[in-house]
């Protein structure tokens, strides 16, 4: 007995803290109002990029989520066919190069509903999209239930998402779940529930290939509808909340 309480622990702190890494940062979400010493919020519909770009059917706004036991919980709403959800980053507060980078979430569920956690090149200003880089941790819509996409975008893919893996997990909806990716200077795996669902490993190594050697910052949000979520919504579903345990990024 004495022995499977060690094994036990030991996998316990395992899990915690990734093996060679130290937490360099985290958002526990435990205040009552989202940090802004750390995050922004977008609001809005994304003009001049209208519909962020992807032809989404929401608007951002401060009003769509709420902290509660711990959880920072985005409220997908519709409100007499208005569509309203939470966008926020990390953007010149917290960016990253390399690391363990990893959330605990409740996803929505429903046709048209479309959450991420996500990061963008902290360079997008200067060089534009796809340019920057993106990394897709976690993206789920509601139209492939019990499937988790992981995605990369780079310049040499031209925004089409070559470069991705949908796995499926059934149950995945219910409960929470960790969605991370080990990122170094060689390659990007991405992992559910501590499971390697995908890998990205270039053979050539360009600025049009591998964008990934400078610094990202995080983004966590909710989209309905779009070219990816949509283009269909179930009216029905709503309200949806997306729920994020925590944020983790060690190095």
């Amino acid at each position: 007995m004495k022995k499977q309480i060690v094994i036990l622990l030991f996998s316990t702190l395992a899990i915690a803290q990734p093996k060679g890494k130290k937490l360099v940062w985290e958002e526990q979400f435990s205040g009552k109002e989202l940090n802004a010493k750390d995050w922004n919020l977008e609001v809005g519909d994304g003009c001049p990029n209208c519909g962020w770009g992807n032809n989404e059917r929401q608007l951002y706004s401060k009003e769509n989520h709420h902290l509660v036991d711990g959880n920072f919980v985005i409220v997908a709403s519709n409100k007499e066919g208005k569509y309203a959800a939470t966008r926020m980053n990390t953007k010149g507060k917290k960016e990253f190069t390399y690391g363990y980078i990893e959330a605990r979430a409740k996803i929505p569920r429903g046709q048209g509903i479309w959450p991420a956690f996500w990061m963008l090149g902290a360079n997008i200003d200067q060089v534009g999209w796809p340019k920057c880089g993106e990394i897709d941790i976690l993206e789920y819509v509601g139209k492939e239930p019990s499937t988790i996409f992981t995605s990369l975008h780079t310049q040499d893919s031209h925004g089409n998402t070559i470069n991705t893996k949908k796995t499926k997990f059934e149950g995945i909806e219910q409960g929470f779940h960790l969605y991370a990716i080990d990122w170094t200077k060689d390659k990007i795996d991405f992992f559910v529930d501590h499971k390697l669902v995908y890998s990205f490993n270039p053979t050539v190594k360009n600025e049009n290939t591998w964008p990934y050697d400078k610094p990202f910052f995080i983004l966590i949000n909710v989209a309905i509808g779009g070219n990816f979520g949509g283009p269909e919504v179930d009216d029905t579903i709503f309200p949806q909340e997306f729920l994020i345990d925590y944020v983790k990024v060690y190095q």
